[in-house]
């Protein structure tokens, strides 16, 4: 099998790393996407011969189809999972033939808006009041979760918005499911929904003494030689954690003291030779796939701390295609150009996520603006290194694996990472819908900026009324029960 240059050049480079991968045709279309805990091995193992002359059909017809591969590198397993299907779901690949039933992941759902809430399994997030816990890539973890909470706090199983005594007439659950039977009188409505509550919280994540309380309790049957109910107990143990934990590792960042925080702070500007402490941190982030829809996110830690407040997000308005190190320039040249203009304070240290070519292009922007004794830093993600001063030869600089310091810079850049992500997904999500437009007849580009223009958005267009789209310049009643049915439908 003859590769391509670039092809054999990606090969070498790919990342040990956890992520998705998206294949190209010639034309440029991507025609299958994939997951991978290792993209090194997994891409790696598409092009050898080997794979070539025993692969199934399907795999060898999609192998003579690649023309160019695409890389998004994530944290974690988990997170590749859940990218894969909204990449998936987005681009609709033609080999991708396992998804294209639109099957979503699972989550719980519990509404509490009911005077008795319960929880339930449900793969469709609505804007109905509920709280929605998830997504989980393990059916199997939601469903052990779901029943371990109904058993440990004596949620109620039945459907019945207002279960009463008749109801229960026909139920046992308060005597084979641990269920405190609200419906005749055995807890209060103020109980159960404190109880409820509970349960919500340990979905959360904030309720891991119950899982050491499971752990006590599967050592003590093993130690009594209980087998079977330690083996029971070890795999609901197995579930819940990867039902409380799977979505922390995915989206959460973990809190940090502020005594710890300040010493990750004296840390820095010990190894850095900062001129005192960093009090205010901006760390910077590029996130794109494929190129398309370049976004940065600038996060901010003040002692420490995350401070949401100062957050902001960019598009990236001067270049085209994933050019990470030119996209950090233009974001670093807009964020500090404003400070100066404005005559606001600057951090006491900038940090970008990457190594030294992100670096060079940012300190490049630094030094045109005057503002060269800006201490500034990268992160590059391999080692966890901080790249810093360069120019002297220093070299980098690896802070102990577990150090204050390292904490400080990691979830920040973490943050700043999940931030710029968000957006991007945001920005996706409104390009999708703002498409719809396109496909309703008698809506042109200039209805179509006017109608955004007067709405806002794409999302409260899709919640007025015909009466109001049809108030819109150059809208009629029939067009904008075109809009309204069209947006209503999809």
């Amino acid at each position: 099998m003859e590769l391509s240059k670039s092809i054999k050049e990606k090969l070498k480079n790919l990342p040990d790393e956890p992520g998705c991968y998206l294949m190209r045709d010639r034309d440029g279309r991507i025609i299958y996407i994939g997951k991978a805990a290792s993209l090194r091995k997994r891409v790696q193992s598409y092009f050898r011969s080997h794979t070539k002359r025993t692969a199934q059909p399907k795999i060898r017809s999609l192998i003579s189809s690649i023309a160019d591969f695409d890389l998004v590198v994530l944290k974690s397993e988990a997170e590749a999972i859940l990218t894969e299907g909204r990449l998936i779901k987005e681009y609709r690949p033609h080999y991708n033939t396992l998804w294209k039933d639109d099957k979503r992941f699972v989550m719980i759902c519990v509404d509490v808006q009911h005077p008795f809430p319960t929880f339930r399994k449900c793969r469709i997030r609505k804007k109905d009041g509920a709280l929605y816990f998830g997504p989980y890539t393990s059916g199997m973890a939601a469903k052990v979760a779901i029943e371990f909470l109904e058993r440990y706090f004596g949620i109620r199983r039945c459907r019945p918005r207002m279960p009463d005594a008749d109801t229960y007439k026909h139920c046992s659950n308060d005597i084979i499911a641990n269920c405190s039977a609200p419906c005749i009188g055995k807890v209060s409505q103020e109980e159960y929904r404190g109880k409820v509550e509970e349960a919500c919280a340990f979905l959360r994540g904030e309720r891991m003494e119950m899982l050491k309380e499971l752990r006590a309790a599967m050592e003590q049957a093993s130690t009594e030689q209980k087998f079977e109910e330690a083996a029971a107990l070890r795999d609901m143990l197995l579930h819940l954690h990867n039902a409380v934990k799977e979505k922390a590792k995915v989206r959460k960042t973990p809190k940090m003291k502020q005594t710890e925080a300040r010493l990750g702070l004296k840390e820095l500007k010990k190894q850095l030779k900062l001129p005192k402490e960093p009090r205010v941190i901006e760390c910077f982030d590029i996130s794109n796939i494929s190129g398309t829809s370049s976004v940065a996110s600038m996060v901010c830690s003040v002692d420490g701390v995350p401070y949401p407040n100062r957050y902001r997000r960019f598009r990236i308005k001067t270049v085209e295609g994933a050019d990470d190190p030119r996209s950090m320039a233009e974001v670093v040249r807009r964020r500090y150009a404003r400070l100066l203009h404005e005559e606001k304070p600057l951090p006491g240290l900038v940090m970008v996520d990457g190594g030294i070519t992100q670096l060079r292009a940012a300190k490049a922007e630094l030094a045109e603006l005057g503002l060269d004794n800006l201490p500034i830093v990268g992160l590059a993600k391999r080692y966890e290194e901080m790249v810093w001063d360069y120019e002297y030869n220093s070299g980098n600089l690896v802070l102990p694996r577990h150090s204050p310091g390292l904490t400080v810079v990691m979830r920040l850049r973490d943050e700043a990472h999940r931030f710029a992500i968000t957006y991007h997904r945001d920005l996706r999500r409104q390009r999708i819908m703002e498409s719809r437009l396109d496909e309703i007849p008698g809506i042109g580009s200039a209805k179509k900026e006017m109608l955004l223009k007067q709405f806002g958005s794409i999302a409260r267009l899709s919640r007025a009324t015909v009466e109001q789209i049809a108030e819109a310049p150059g809208i009629g009643t029939k067009t904008a029960e075109l809009i309204r049915s069209e947006l209503g439908r999809k």
